[in-house]
């Protein structure tokens, strides 16, 4: 699967756990930046990893910032862009089998290293069961995106 990854500042140091799973995993990784920890507003960095997904280029992200709240936030403003902050396990493989996320969002202050890897890990493997029930409430979100969506 070919994942797009940006980090702001405070997610760089991140950075090299994130690229390192994905690799590992067998993913084909997409680097968006940024490259230090030079500040870096996190809606750009947001918008370089929905660009990737929206445009085709990769299928989903990884977006870290500081708390993975502000990506998080930043990345839903995107039609067809589902995104969640995930930091544990559970919710990185439930949201995407659930409710078909394609950005993750991590927070760099808040998770280490290692559970770094093993959400990654849980995110990357995880796919969407198709079952009605996800369907049908996953139609509703895009009825109420469409409805707000000049």
């Amino acid at each position: 699967m070919r994942i797009a990854c940006a980090f702001d500042h405070a997610g760089f140091p991140l950075k090299p756990i994130v690229m390192e799973t994905l690799q590992a995993a067998g993913h084909e990784v997409i680097d968006l930046g940024t490259d230090s920890t030079e500040p870096v507003d996190y809606p750009d960095k947001a918008r370089d990893a929905a660009d990737a997904v929206l445009g085709g280029r990769a299928e989903r992200a990884v977006v870290v910032c500081g708390s993975g709240a502000g990506v998080a936030v930043a990345a839903c403003k995107f039609p067809g862009i589902r995104a969640c902050t995930a930091h544990d396990t559970y919710t990185a493989h439930q949201a995407v089998e659930h409710d078909d996320v394609n950005v993750l969002c991590l927070g760099a202050r808040v998770i280490g290293p290692a559970l770094a890897a093993e959400i990654i890990a849980a995110f990357s493997l995880a796919e969407f069961s198709g079952e009605e029930r996800h369907v049908r409430r996953l139609r509703k979100i895009e009825a109420i995106e469409a409805e707000h969506t000049t």
